[in-house]
């Protein structure tokens, strides 16, 4: 990894700081609005805040590999912490860039760690999806429930010994995974009411959207904010997947009294999968048998209303910081726009600028670069070395040479200035 490349993530990462909490406010601040429509809506809410901490960081990456707008940030950043001069090494946005190293080779090194755990866990379920079959007469019952679901995929019913609540793998062929505890010692229609959540997970592909959170909680890992929306979309989609069983069945009574067996059961949730008992339990079973209106809790709602508005004033702050000064001359200009064109020579004019003799024995070219200063009559008045040919007699002759040249000076709105025009001379033996 180069500095370029270092420096790149680093900063994204580092960033990622404040903008996951102007997402995770704005989410917060959404999902409170609508804390009693519908749990599809605020799933949707949830699910566009996760995807916007995982899009702004990677377009922002994006941008800084190409080299677009680092300079900017870095700027930016300076701005936040107002310690110091960053060019000359001071104040915390230096300190951050000296230990960039680091701070990225940490961050690698944890989501690393993160990923070997979600693949352990994704191997789990691989291995647990080869468990024994169910009965003929329950895989009869799922894939008529599954037809009732509308789902057209096949899925089967596998019992596991070492499983403590039923869940659902895959989702180009789903599996849905229940302990040997629960066929064996549940009611049937308890049990059916546990397998039509899990259908309603299937039909909607929420195992697909899960293990995109998982790789989102990796990269992201160090942000409280990505593991709150996550664990609301969660939340959110254990109520939809309620309903949609509830309305299967009927009689949300039996839902709910299949979720408080479960309770009573004490079966811990599986993060890698969609399992029944996702979310708070006791919520989810009064919601069910009485559901009722949430009020709005303020003292909650002001901590993130002011961190909120924190957040934009402080990122007001540092883009008027970071925007350069301007003068009253500058801006008068700014304000009144002014037609300027360059001084340019008169090669019918010029002549040939004589090689010297011993740089022609010695065999020596180049590009030489100078400035010229032409005042409104065209004549040079001034001259520059911009860039050496590497050979000063060749520079000198280049310079005598096109100062003798006659020059159209440059204008503003159409009047003859003084103004100062390049000019490169190639020394070319044949």
């Amino acid at each position: 990894m180069n500095a370029a490349l270092i420096d790149s993530i680093g900063w994204t990462l580092l960033h990622f700081v404040w903008q996951g909490a102007l997402v995770g406010c704005a989410t917060a601040l959404t999902l409170t609005a609508l804390r009693n429509a519908a749990p599809g809506q605020r799933y949707a809410v949830a699910c566009t805040g996760l995807a916007a901490c995982f899009l702004w960081p990677a377009l922002e990456l994006a941008l800084r590999l190409r080299g677009d707008g680092a300079a900017a940030h870095i700027r930016f950043a300076d701005s936040l912490v107002r310690q110091g001069d960053f060019a000359a090494g001071e104040g915390m946005p230096a300190w951050l860039q000296s230990h960039m190293m680091w701070i990225v080779a940490f961050w690698a090194v944890c989501a690393v760690v993160l990923a070997l755990r979600m693949a352990l866990g994704l191997l789990w379920i691989r291995r647990a999806a080869l468990a024994p079959a169910a009965s003929a007469q329950w895989q009869q019952r799922v894939e008529r429930m599954g037809t009732q679901f509308g789902v057209t995929r096949k899925v089967v019913l596998r019992v596991v010994d070492d499983l403590s609540s039923p869940l659902t793998a895959g989702w180009w062929r789903p599996v849905i995974l229940v302990p040997a505890s629960l066929m064996s010692g549940m009611p049937a229609d308890l049990l059916e009411a546990l397998l039509a959540h899990e259908m309603a997970h299937v039909r909607r592909f929420d195992y697909l959207v899960n293990l995109g959170q998982n790789v989102i909680e990796t990269l992201l890992f160090y942000h409280p904010a990505v593991w709150w929306i996550s664990r609301r979309i969660r939340v959110e989609r254990e109520q939809i997947a309620d309903d949609l069983a509830a309305q299967h069945l009927g009689e949300p009574r039996r839902l709910a009294r299949a979720l408080s067996e479960l309770e009573r059961w004490q079966f811990s949730s599986h993060h890698l999968a969609m399992a029944a008992n996702g979310g708070d339990l006791l919520s989810r079973v009064k919601r069910l048998v009485r559901p009722d209106r949430e009020a709005l809790n303020w003292k909650a709602a002001l901590p993130v209303l002011g961190l909120a508005l924190a957040g934009l004033s402080l990122y007001a702050h540092a883009a008027t910081a970071d925007a350069p000064p301007v003068d009253a001359k500058v801006e008068a200009q700014m304000e009144k726009q002014v037609i300027r064109t360059a001084a340019i020579a008169d090669f019918r004019s010029c002549k040939k600028p004589l090689w010297p003799k011993s740089s022609l024995r010695a065999g020596h070219t180049g590009t030489v670069t100078l400035g010229f200063q032409i005042d409104e009559t065209g004549s040079v008045v001034d001259s520059t070395l911009i860039n050496s040919s590497g050979d000063p007699l060749l520079d000198e002759a280049a310079r005598v040479g096109i100062e003798k040249c006659h020059f159209k000076p440059g204008t503003e709105d159409g009047k003859p200035v003084a103004s100062w025009m390049r000019m490169q001379y190639v020394w070319l033996l044949k």
